[in-house]
């Protein structure tokens, strides 16, 4: 039989991985018709289907769940050798790609991510965002960017800087008598928050070992944190973000924070990843530089 080719093997785990052809294609840098023909190319070897299609799905067919379980850890191993190698180069170089929530993302981009890929031009960052939890070995990610209390157990984590917590905010000119306990945004309109699994944000207080969570009512409700800031600009009701998101507004006086006794802060952002690989040059950089990144936040 004519030598599989890895392209082959990686088009099946990517497929397998996201649960589309398209996910996949996007994943490998290919089109989605290259990849549909890469992997009718590989069934036709193998003599079995690995995969279901119908116009809405895509799943594993049992020899495909066979084979992907087998092929899992071996191409993980390639891919193990292959860094192995280059750790031994001086300079970095190559591709990293991290996951992060999209406030942490935004929280640690410009301080840290750009400051890495200006000091390290040849490494490229493959930043992608998503508000659920994943399994970032799984899923094809060198590093991991959440909250303390969500870092898997198995991982190094890098604390990013002292805790974080979550902001109350209105516009100056909005409000005549002001929010001072959590039961009184029930009497004010507020922005509400989807989240990305489609259920909505819970507004979280605590005070003095008290805890209260609130589902406000409001004129809005809306799943991304931009146009959330740009609603309570613009007068619309009280807003619940993050404090990063709106330190420079409060500061410039263009939001009025409420309620801070009642915010207390939350666990810090940590870089977090797997020990068990071998960690090339650009992947020691990126830690180094998150080590460095987070003295200057504790001592700021």
């Amino acid at each position: 039989m004519e030598r599989l080719k890895l392209i082959e093997l990686e088009a099946v785990l990517a497929i397998a991985r996201r649960g589309s052809f398209r996910a996949g294609a996007l994943d490998l840098g290919l089109s989605t018709t290259a990849l549909s023909n890469t992997v009718a190319r590989l069934e036709q070897r193998l003599g079995v289907r690995v995969f279901h299609r119908t116009t809405r799905s895509v799943s594993l067919t049992d020899a495909g769940r066979a084979f992907v379980a087998q092929l899992s850890p071996a191409v993980q191993s390639i891919h193990d050798a292959v860094e192995a190698a280059r750790s031994q180069q001086d300079t970095p170089s190559g591709m990293l790609r991290i996951n992060a929530f999209p406030s942490a993302a935004r929280e640690i981009f410009e301080p840290l991510i750009l400051d890495f890929a200006r000091d390290y031009p040849q490494v490229h960052v493959d930043l992608v965002t998503e508000g659920k939890l994943v399994d970032i070995v799984a899923d094809g990610f060198d590093f991991g960017i959440r909250r303390a209390d969500l870092v898997p157990s198995d991982m190094i984590a890098v604390p990013l800087g002292p805790p974080r917590g979550h902001a109350v905010v209105a516009s100056p000119d909005y409000l005549a008598e002001p929010p001072h306990v959590p039961a009184d945004l029930l009497r004010h309109p507020c922005i509400r928050v989807r989240l990305p699994n489609g259920a909505l944000l819970r507004w979280g207080f605590e005070k003095a070992g008290e805890v209260i969570q609130l589902d406000p009512e409001g004129p809005l409700t809306l799943d991304e944190t931009s146009l959330v800031r740009a609603a309570v600009l613009g007068g619309m009701g009280i807003g619940y973000l993050m404090e990063a998101d709106v330190a420079d507004d409060i500061a410039a006086g263009l939001m009025v924070r409420f309620l801070t006794d009642w915010t207390p802060p939350i666990a810090p952002l940590c870089l977090y990843y797997s020990g068990r690989r071998n960690a090339s040059a650009a992947f020691r950089a990126l830690v180094q530089t998150a080590r460095r990144y987070a003295l200057r936040q504790t001592a700021a």
